[in-house]
């Protein structure tokens, strides 16, 4: 059967605040970065924060038996938020706890919705052959140098999430990916996913309002993810979801751009 399916998944949610050991060069990089537009780094805000790396959130993922035995050939790291400090590469960092040999790459600027690209991306790989094992990697800090209302009024805590996803019949009891896309409002974006037949609906926390057209169950993801929010619940619950369910549909909307984002998972699907 073609297609990505589902073989593992792993979630961190909330790790704990850590020590800096590098604030002089964070703050020093930030203050370079921030001179031209007339700016510098808010100290008290920088050091009253959780420090948790990329990097970090990177190792507790590999600390999951699924995830920390894949051997990806690709591996996308998507974020939404910047790392506390950008001095590591976290893609190709992952990379090698996982194998070494997966092509790699990190994809940000899109709010929330880097996992969806990410998805279409990986889908794209497999379908040319480039690919039967896929490693994507959703990762959310909150120490940042300036203030940022998302982090501040939600509030938003540090998080992670990855999933494992592979091709052949064993792949994650067949939840399979089938397609991601997105429009200008939730009910445009989900016009032709949502329904009462087995469907199981997944609104993010940005989502307002019930979804139109539906008529099936529905989990709402709680507040405290921006670019991790569904993507936690799946890793959490992706096996029981296929298990109980024909097809997945995760909706959520960025508060940024106000667009609505989608993915749909369906059992035994290629």
């Amino acid at each position: 059967m073609s297609g990505l399916a589902v073989r593992a998944g792993a979630s961190v949610r909330a790790p704990g605040a850590r020590e800096p050991d590098d604030r002089a060069a964070a703050l020093g990089y930030f203050r370079d970065l921030l001179a031209p537009f007339g700016e510098k780094p808010d100290e008290e805000l920088f050091d009253g924060g959780p420090h948790v790396r990329h990097r970090d959130l990177a190792d507790l993922l590999v600390a999951d038996e699924g995830v920390g035995g894949s051997r990806p050939d690709l591996l996308i790291v998507t974020h939404a938020l910047p790392d506390v400090v950008p001095f590591t590469a976290v893609a190709p960092y992952l990379t090698d706890r996982l194998g070494g040999r997966a092509a790699n790459f990190a994809i940000a600027q899109q709010g929330l919705a880097a996992p969806f690209t990410a998805l279409r991306i990986a889908s794209a790989y497999e379908k040319a052959g480039r690919a039967t094992e896929v490693v994507l990697a959703v990762l959310e800090q909150t120490t940042l140098p300036t203030p940022f209302p998302l982090v501040r009024d939600t509030p938003l805590t540090d998080s992670a999430a990855a999933l494992v996803l592979g091709t052949g019949e064993d792949g994650g009891d067949g939840l399979r990916f089938v397609r991601a896309h997105s429009a200008g409002s939730a009910a445009d974006a989900l016009g032709r996913e949502a329904g009462g037949d087995g469907t199981l609906l997944v609104l993010g926390p940005w989502v307002d309002g019930d979804a139109p057209g539906h008529d099936g169950p529905v989990h709402r993801v709680a507040p405290g993810g921006y670019c991790t929010s569904v993507w936690l619940d799946l890793a959490d619950h992706w096996r029981e979801w296929a298990r109980d369910h024909r097809r997945i549909v995760l909706c959520d909307t960025d508060p940024r751009s106000g667009r609505t984002h989608v993915a749909l998972f369906a059992v035994g699907e290629g």
